[in-house]
């Protein structure tokens, strides 16, 4: 399995593309045990999505504690979900970090593993302008030579991505789509305008999803799939076959756990909502800390319904949560 980073990228690799990899793709945790990675769990967690419907995995961003991560864990988590998802869905790695010059060696390191694409945001605390987001986007797209989606979420980085420069962007090859937690639901219109209706467009905030969709969104980077896969495949399958009926019970089924898992940073609660389901240890590493008690107890109180419905999603026989 490698980890280590070639600097150079392979002039004669091709480009992966995502197409439109739409529907519902999921954030996924970096299960740890004993402080340090959990490979199989890994492992284990990304093969439960693809069965279950997902269309793509999403590793290494702030769900899965990037930011906690060395370099050498951010390889392993790509090259074990690349290995576990072998072409079935595509692997999309968060590269974010404080300066574009980590930002460009994560991106090598995870192109070298099996990333098919690179989820880039802007710096976090430096705050840069327009002109430095996109000189930074244009440095880490040219480095690792793979499909870029830009990941626009002002909340964690401190600055807002304008269109216009999400519009530069497409138009110069550097990037195929956003990932868009900027909670402005009147913006895919407007970027499909700008950028074409091939531009693929996936909403970052779960409790928005279903609107996102409805405004003409292509699907979610989900942190509640990380729990419900099936449920959270089902919806934007309903979206897909005009089944409105389906669509806003599914919708709002979900939207409780939606809630529950943002009641403390992301990804404190869905890591204990996965604990509580035995699908992993609900290690966590700091600064973040474990669920509170009230956390715990709401999760606990919801997942029994709601774990039962995943399972008739997905046709399996319903699961004991750990109690």
């Amino acid at each position: 399995m490698s980890v280590m980073p070639a600097w150079e990228p392979d002039p004669g690799r091709q480009r992966s593309g995502l197409g439109q990899a739409g529907a519902s793709l999921v954030a996924i945790v970096t299960p740890f045990r004993d402080r340090k990675l959990d490979a199989d769990a890994l492992a284990a967690l990304c093969e439960r999505q693809i069965r279950r419907g997902s269309a793509g995995l999403v590793v290494c961003g702030s769900t899965g504690e990037a930011a906690a991560l060395s370099g050498s864990e951010h390889g392993r988590v790509v090259a074990i979900a690349a290995e576990t998802a072998a072409g079935r869905v595509p692997v999309i790695a968060g590269c974010g970090a404080l300066s574009t010059e980590r930002s460009v060696r994560l991106a090598i390191i995870a192109a070298c593993n099996g990333a098919a694409a690179l989820l880039c945001a802007p710096p976090p605390y430096s705050r840069p302008t327009q002109d430095g987001i996109m000189a930074h986007v244009r440095a880490v797209a040219h480095a690792a030579g793979t499909d870029v989606l830009l990941y626009d979420v002002p909340g964690r980085t401190g600055v807002a991505i304008e269109d216009t420069t999400v519009e530069q962007l497409a138009q110069a090859g550097l990037i195929v789509g956003i990932k868009d937690a900027g909670g402005d639901l009147a913006r895919p219109p407007r970027l499909r305008a700008r950028c074409g209706t091939a531009f693929l467009q996936l909403a970052g905030d779960d409790a928005t999803a279903a609107a996102h969709r409805a405004m003409g969104g292509h699907g979610c980077i989900s942190v509640t799939a990380n729990v419900v896969p099936a449920l959270c495949a089902a919806m934007h399958a309903a979206w897909a076959r005009r089944d409105m009926a389906e669509f806003g019970r599914v919708r709002d089924l979900l939207a409780p756990l939606h809630q529950a898992l943002f009641a403390e940073s992301n990804p404190i609660p869905v890591k204990a909502a996965l604990a509580l389901a035995g699908l992993c240890a609900g290690d966590i590493r700091l600064p973040l800390t474990r669920a509170a008690a009230p956390t715990i107890d709401r999760l606990a109180a919801m997942l029994p319904a709601l774990m039962a419905a995943e399972e008739e999603a997905a046709g399996r026989p319903f699961i004991q949560l750990v109690s």
